[in-house]
């Protein structure tokens, strides 16, 4: 009787341990929203290509609108690897298990961007302490450089609130940001620099049309990994595809990923803890 409870026993812990590891058949992989999906969606196609060669699945691109969204997705378990903002990325650790290995970087080990405050020339901003009593165009709550690093500053140099001292509106995008800064849409707003730089390269504003009045120092870009319930060979896998990922094509050609981030050549491994640590103090 014993030798039977035990039996029971074994198979029962053992159903348990693997039946909380997922193995989907199709891998849904989502980079941060942006206003632009189907650019995405092409820019991604040579990583999904290799990812699929190396995990033996299915990889599907899925444009996801807001953050939010993309946090949801990946909670409701319809999302298993994923790019997320830098704001991003602490939430959906707490909230949907995400498990951040990567950033992109250079050859060299470098990575990260900066928070910029931008205007335009004859916006009668001059400083940040010309924000009082003006709008500050924010992208999202959630977003790290697009609002809460912005707030900190003002708040911290000048004593400067929102709602009291200044308003705020949100764009929901650092593209919508720069744009609207670009054509005088917005007076002053905080955005991300690595997303400016990809602006101006594709000719989508001019740098002329755009006045940097505060340059933060840098912090890790967006966050790439996967959900923390993945069956861990597969894991191990999609580990493999980040790091084994060629920017450059054999024949010396760019990739699609490489002709989008035009300053990145690799993912870089991180320790997310020391990382993002004055971030996750937020």
């Amino acid at each position: 009787m014993k030798k039977f409870i035990l039996i029971v026993l074994f198979f029962t812990f053992s159903f348990a341990d693997t039946k909380k590891y997922i193995d989907p058949y199709t891998l849904v992989f989502a980079y941060t929203p942006n206003e632009n999906p189907a650019l995405y969606r092409d820019v991604w196609k040579d990583f999904i290509v290799y990812m699929e060669k190396v995990t033996g699945k299915n990889v599907v691109f899925f444009p996801y609108q807001t953050n939010m969204a993309e946090i949801k997705a990946m909670k409701a378990g319809m999302l298993h690897v994923a790019g997320f903002s830098t704001g991003s990325v602490p939430i959906a650790v707490k909230e949907a298990g995400f498990v951040p290995l990567y950033v992109m970087g250079n050859s060299k080990g470098e990575y990260g961007y900066r928070m910029e405050f931008i205007t335009y020339k004859g916006s009668g901003i001059k400083s940040l302490k010309d924000i009082k009593g003006k709008t500050l165009t924010l992208t999202a709550p959630s977003s790290y450089s697009g609002c809460k690093l912005p707030l900190k500053i003002l708040s911290q140099k000048y004593g400067y609130k929102a709602g009291k001292d200044f308003e705020v509106k949100y764009s929901g995008r650092h593209s919508r940001s720069i744009m609207g800064v670009s054509t005088h849409k917005f007076k002053v707003a905080s955005i991300a620099s690595s997303v400016k730089d990809r602006m101006i390269k594709e000719k989508r504003v001019s740098k002329n049309s755009i006045k940097v009045i505060y340059r933060s120092k840098k912090y890790p870009t967006t966050g790439y990994g996967y959900v923390n319930n993945l069956d861990p060979k597969l894991a191990k896998k999609i580990e493999y595809a980040f790091e084994t990922f060629k920017w450059i094509k054999k024949d010396g050609s760019k990739t699609s990923l490489k002709k989008q981030f035009f300053t990145h050549d690799k993912f870089i491994k991180i320790d997310y803890k020391k990382v993002w640590r004055d971030i996750i103090k937020q």
